[in-house]
């Protein structure tokens, strides 16, 4: 009998989304637009994220140029960046901000690496959080008699192989970012 696992499929996706997305806001080394994902700008009263109020690319390898729509709140922008915890000054030419990334030291990518692995075991306490919590919710139902003791033992092998890929997609995420992160 085949069972429908797509609540606990979506949660486990979720939390590897919920992993990637706060990996990219980590420097690695290069310029990337995704370090300025969680920084927002006081844009008329209203905290608007800095992808919203102006355009963003990184002209080389290690600078970021942000070019406002609207020159008149290029210092917020610049308080913003400094305000964050991006470590980095921001140079305003009074048309554009630049942001140039040094290289990083090899006791910086080591910090950054540990960041990194954390954050993977963070996912992944997350993930078995989650299926504990679904193989909860099948022993209730076998404990009222709505599945078999068998039925349960099908399903508490479905749901650690779902529980094992997810694991094992977050190792290979982290492996791959440690490497962006080595790399000089």
């Amino acid at each position: 009998m085949k069972r429908d696992y797509s609540a606990v499929t979506t949660k486990m996706d979720k939390t590897i989304s919920v992993l990637t997305s706060n990996l990219a806001t980590i420097r690695a080394g290069r310029a990337n637009p995704a370090v300025l994902d969680k920084i927002s700008v006081d844009y008329y009263g209203v905290a608007t994220p800095i992808q919203q109020v102006g355009n963003i690319s990184v002209p080389e390898a290690r600078t970021i140029i942000i070019q406002p729509w609207d020159a008149s709140i290029l210092g917020d922008i610049e308080k913003a960046i400094n305000a964050s915890d991006l470590g980095i000054n921001p140079a305003n030419d009074g048309k554009v901000i630049r942001l140039n990334f040094p290289p990083l030291t090899e006791e910086r990518r080591k910090e950054i690496v540990k960041q990194v692995h954390k954050e993977g075991e963070e996912s992944k306490v997350a993930i078995r959080s989650i299926r504990r919590d679904a193989l909860e919710g099948y022993k209730k139902q076998q404990k009222s008699s709505e599945i078999t003791e068998d039925d349960l033992k099908d399903i508490e092998k479905d749901i650690q192989d779902l529980t094992d890929k997810s694991i094992k997609n977050i190792d290979e995420i982290i492996k791959k970012k440690e490497a962006e992160i080595l790399e000089v």
